[in-house]
């Protein structure tokens, strides 16, 4: 008997032709793991044949024996069942008229001894500044990561990423303006195998590699920007703060990332350009401060509450995180109270986006309300006259982080002794100026 998955069809007749029939697959042309036809059949060595994808997924999930023989498996090794997937498809273009698609002929996936020995021959490209051979190797690479997802794993799992990473870094050092082609296509490479390894961190993380990106975020078209940003995030969210002051260091690096974050030339770019200025700003390395101080300067806090106004949770979640970031410093403060926006925004966001937001929001209004002594108490009365009172109340209700619960209460302490004389307003932007 045969059973499992058919094609069912209309068993009455149409128009008095003949009736319809079912289409069957013959249980040998089945996976034993998933019970459907096999596309990519292979035989271990039990002698059982599986379809490749199930019995990977099968053996990837920590089981070691055949999953029919129940035998112990001690060679992992997948033949390839070729009579069998050539019936398979003999099967598939007999039945073609039922709506049955031929399976394709799969490729036979790469081994770790071709990754090894491919990132072997870039490294030595790499070290002779050969451009020409290096991209063909990467293009290689490329091309195999592209056909599977099994691929890309094996790829990876065997040091892409630190060979990709010292090879940009030999290029960058020799001379961007030479080995732009090469160096694109290495970017290109490595924004797929993230997360990046140490070793790749350190090469990516060179004077000449970082300035090499810089270059492309000013010279590139709109994909080599993408690419440079994406890999100047992954980078710096590994917290090195060697890697903050290198790129701190860098001239003209906040004015790039500043016109980032106003023109928003792409979701990716203004993203990935958030990100990059969160980690700048939020680090503990002596240049943070220098950072807070340039970027408030460029007009940054004006330019994070206009994105806050009418933006999706992503964005606003990491526009928060800087404002409130900024918040730390005197300069971001002032700033920040001389923008009708920022109270009534701030406020606005309590509870509205998600649990992180709120916690940015209400560090950010603390800081403002607490350190204020120049405004003699004008972000406090602002505050409530915007309803921060009523909303802090409801933070505790729902429930909140310690740090969190610890200065909404302290706020409201702060908020309390001026409730008397005032009336609390809702709390929209549309009588406030923007900052433009």
């Amino acid at each position: 008997m045969v059973l499992g998955w058919r094609r069912r069809k209309n068993n009455h007749r149409k128009g008095g032709g003949k009736p319809s029939l079912e289409v069957v697959i013959p249980n040998h042309f089945r996976c034993p793991i998933s019970l459907d036809l096999m596309k990519d059949p292979v035989t271990l060595s039990t002698g059982i044949t599986y379809d490749r994808e199930s019995v990977e997924r099968w053996f990837e999930d920590g089981n070691y024996t055949c999953p029919v023989t129940n035998q112990i498996v001690r060679n992992f090794d997948m033949i390839p069942n070729h009579s069998l997937r050539i019936m398979i498809q003999d099967w598939c273009v007999e039945n073609k008229q039922y709506g049955v698609e031929r399976i394709p002929t799969p490729r036979i996936p790469i081994s770790p001894i071709e990754v090894a020995e491919l990132l072997l021959q870039v490294k030595d490209s790499a070290i002779c500044l050969d451009q020409y051979g290096c991209l063909e190797l990467v293009k290689k690479m490329e091309k195999w990561g592209a056909e599977s997802e099994r691929n890309k794993k094996c790829i990876v799992e065997n040091g892409a990423p630190g060979a990709l990473a010292s090879a940009f870094d030999a290029f960058a050092n020799d001379s961007v303006d030479r080995n732009v082609v090469v160096l694109e296509e290495i970017l290109s490479a490595l924004n797929w195998v993230f997360p990046l390894q140490l070793e790749a961190q350190k090469s990516l993380g060179t004077c000449a590699s970082l300035r090499c990106m810089v270059w492309f975020l000013k010279h590139q078209d709109l994909s080599g920007r993408e690419k440079s940003i994406v890999a100047l995030q992954e980078l710096l969210s590994f917290g090195d703060e060697k890697n903050v002051e290198a790129l701190s260091e860098i001239e003209g690096v906040n004015e790039l990332l500043v016109e980032f974050i106003n023109k928003r030339i792409s979701p990716k770019i203004t993203k990935a350009s958030l990100k990059v200025v969160f980690f700048l700003v939020s680090s503990s390395s002596p240049s943070s401060e220098k950072m807070k101080l340039a970027f408030v300067e460029l007009g940054l806090v004006s330019s994070l509450l206009d994105i806050l106004i009418d933006s999706e949770k992503s964005l606003c979640e990491k526009a928060l995180a800087i404002l409130d970031s900024l918040c730390n410093c005197e300069e971001g403060r002032d700033k920040a109270y001389g923008n009708d926006l920022t109270i009534p925004v701030l406020v606005k966001k309590l509870l509205r986006v998600s649990p992180l937001t709120t916690d940015y929001s209400v560090s950010a209004i603390w800081k403002l309300c607490k350190f204020g002594e120049k405004d003699e108490g004008k972000a406090l009365v602002e505050a409530l006259q915007v309803g921060a009172f009523q909303k802090l109340l409801l933070v505790l209700q729902v429930g909140c982080g310690d740090e969190t619960k610890e200065k909404a209460t302290e706020l409201l302490k702060l908020l309390n002794p001026y409730r008397a004389d005032l009336e609390c307003i809702d709390s929209d932007y549309k009588n406030i100026k923007r900052s433009f």
